[in-house]
């Protein structure tokens, strides 16, 4: 078995110099680590995620990296600000409003970074803890 510490996606990037504009001048984060290779990691919270230079081209059809966030409109509202252009989505069981879907009471919305990468934002964290809250309150019923 597996004896895993911790976890992190890996996002390639084919120029990292407009890659680290968006990450760091877009959504506002700051390099932990920048690696011989120009390779730089993110950390969000207990976890984080690598940006790698890299010849080859993510596809974009998939989710890549999901970030957790408390409110999904507030921040969806403050990147678009920053210029940050959010998919639409018309799918069963998947269908944005103004670039936000609502699934089964978890809101998500997607974007693609500067190399194309896509990255959901979501609030499922916020979800389970409420969820968790709800049993812990009803335990013993």
């Amino acid at each position: 078995m597996l004896k895993i510490t911790e976890s992190a996606a890996t996002l390639p990037a084919q120029d990292m110099a407009r890659a680290r504009k968006f990450y760091e001048q877009k959504l506002g984060f700051t390099p932990d680590e920048i690696g011989p290779d120009g390779g730089v990691f993110y950390k969000t919270g207990n976890t984080g995620f690598l940006v790698f230079p890299s010849m080859g081209k993510p596809s974009g059809d998939h989710t890549q990296l999901g970030l957790d966030v408390e409110d999904v409109t507030a921040t969806v509202n403050e990147l678009r600000k920053s210029g940050v252009k959010f998919e639409d989505y018309d799918f069963p069981g998947l269908k944005t409003e103004d670039g936000i879907a609502d699934v089964a009471g978890s809101k998500g919305a997607w974007f693609k970074d500067s190399e194309g990468n896509l990255i959901s934002i979501g609030e499922q964290m916020r979800a389970r803890r409420a969820a968790a809250g709800k049993a812990a309150a009803t335990n013993g019923r």
